[in-house]
């Protein structure tokens, strides 16, 4: 099993330190005002609509981390400030030579390096606790249309692997398969 987990990215010369940490229901305000942003719950497979979305949200984070399936961290400036994201790591399965990364910037805090920052820290933590379990690489996905997920991807050693065809309706639109192995050449 593997136990909660408090993860840190460092400041930029413009940014703070970012705090990584397991979702706990205190979240649930934050979160819910993160989803209002449109661009979001657009990109998104599973919106926030309200505060009971995001009890029910939290409460799925914290099972799934207990059952070892999903390790997801809310993205925090500082231990004590705001949350500015979120990233996971999805289906780590004993033995397994992948899983998925995914991620999210709250509108206010894009453009400041939240994503590649905190998917860097996320990276390095889940090759450093899986590999020994077998985790051979990394699949991070994202809608064609995301060019920002791309950026990300990229600064983050994340290479273009494909495209995959939609997939309605939970993937409307096509996506692009990025992998990030655990040894790098």
């Amino acid at each position: 099993m593997i136990t909660p987990t408090e993860l840190r990215a460092a400041a930029t010369a413009d940014f703070p330190a970012l705090f990584l940490r397991p979702w706990r229901q205190e979240d649930v305000p934050a979160l819910v005002e993160a989803y209002a942003d449109p661009v979001l719950r657009h990109r998104t497979a599973d919106p926030v609509c309200g505060e009971a979305d995001g009890r029910r949200w939290v409460e799925g984070q914290c099972r799934d981390r207990e059952a070892g399936l999903r390790f997801g961290f809310a993205v925090l400036e500082g231990e004590t400030g705001p949350l500015v994201g979120g990233v996971v790591l999805k289906r780590p399965a004993p033995g397994g030579p992948s899983a998925e990364v995914g991620y999210w910037t709250a509108a206010h805090a894009r453009g400041r390096g939240v994503a590649p920052r905190a998917l860097g820290a996320l990276t390095d933590w889940a090759f450093e606790t899986f590999a020994g379990r077998g985790l051979e690489r990394l699949d991070l996905l994202h809608q064609e249309d995301n060019e920002a997920s791309c950026r990300v991807a990229r600064k983050c050693g994340y290479l273009l692997r494909g495209t995959l065809p939609a997939a309605p309706p939970e993937y409307p639109l096509s996506g692009h398969l990025h992998v990030r192995p655990a040894t790098r050449a």
